[in-house]
């Protein structure tokens, strides 16, 4: 094997990560939130293993899939995953990168809001334990593997469930498209709030022109990602409002799909009202973020010999 391909291969990648992290640590033991880190990277890169596991015991058991109604849900909302995806398609080798570096993207945001270091490792495990949860509930593997490498001129199909016994279950909700938009909901300034509007706006459309998600997969995902920001505050009361929001998309798609095709509104009216809520959970921290400095302009970080800003 070529040097090249042996250093660039994932495995060499994460250990070299890791070893760097470690340095890093060690310059600064008594600093806490490097251990913090340190041990998010490590959880990071054995992630995706354990979760690899997860879904190829879930399929074992999980042949049949919803993809189809998904997709039929899609077709109601008026927007569909091939569509956007033809329509940017010059933009598929840079979204197929942002697509795969959501991991790295979260430790690099981790150590940039070291702050809020406490808060964003609360948030990551409690992504890392409840998402999986979810794919079970609601089986689905995504356009890419429900119609083939010819996903972008998938046909309409009739509403049912499909045997896809390859297919992973890892469509709804879009657990890339929540850590996306925790990284929105916890920017601090107005320039890192304007770049993570950015990569959350990227990730959407990666979502889409990878194959691996439908449009109505990342509707949830938004309130899941709320729900994510909550639990790593602690504020449980709304953590389990938006926890609530995200498990009855999916009881309603999972036990109720054909009175949902049977009443398009609802569905839309649903999805905007997900959307509303979304939005307004990034006004509240934004604005709260704002009000807890007295005497910060909005958008300016505090400086140095700023106390630090409490987060409850």
């Amino acid at each position: 094997m070529p040097l090249r391909d042996v250093l660039s291969s994932p495995a060499i990648v994460n250990l070299t990560l890791l070893v760097a992290c470690g340095i890093w640590v060690l310059k600064d033991e008594r600093d806490k939130s490097r251990r913090i880190l340190f041990l998010v990277t490590v959880v990071n890169l054995i992630y995706p293993v354990l979760f690899s596991f997860f879904m190829a015991a879930a399929n074992s058991v999980l042949h049949w899939k919803y993809d189809y109604y998904l997709s039929s849900l899609d077709r109601i909302l008026g927007v569909s995953s091939n569509g956007i995806a033809l329509a940017v398609q010059p933009a598929w080798p840079a979204l197929r990168v942002v697509y795969y570096v959501i991991l790295p993207a979260m430790i690099f945001w981790l150590a940039l809001n070291r702050k809020i270091i406490g808060v964003l490792a609360r948030a990551y495990a409690a992504e890392f334990i409840v998402g999986p949860a979810f794919y079970p509930l609601l089986p689905a593997g995504g356009p890419l593997y429900a119609f083939g490498n010819g996903w972008t001129h998938s046909p309409v199909v009739q509403a049912k469930l499909v045997r896809l016994a390859a297919a992973p279950i890892n469509a709804f909700p879009s657990l890339h498209l929540a850590s996306a938009f925790l990284f929105v909901l916890t920017a601090r300034s107005w320039l890192w709030r304007g770049i993570a509007l950015v990569f959350f706006a990227a990730t959407g459309l990666a979502t889409l022109t990878t194959g691996e998600h439908y449009v109505i997969d990342l509707v949830p995902g938004l309130v899941f990602g709320c729900f994510l920001l909550s639990l790593g505050k602690l504020r449980i009361g709304r953590a389990i409002g938006y926890l609530a929001v995200t498990v009855a998309w999916s009881v309603a798609i999972r036990f109720g799909v054909n009175a949902l095709l049977a009443h398009p509104a609802v569905v839309q009216l649903s999805a905007v009202s997900t959307a509303l809520v979304a939005g307004h959970g990034i006004w509240a921290e934004w604005r709260s973020e704002t009000a807890m400095v007295p005497g910060r302009k909005p958008g300016h970080a505090p400086s140095e010999a700023s106390p630090a800003v409490p987060f409850a």
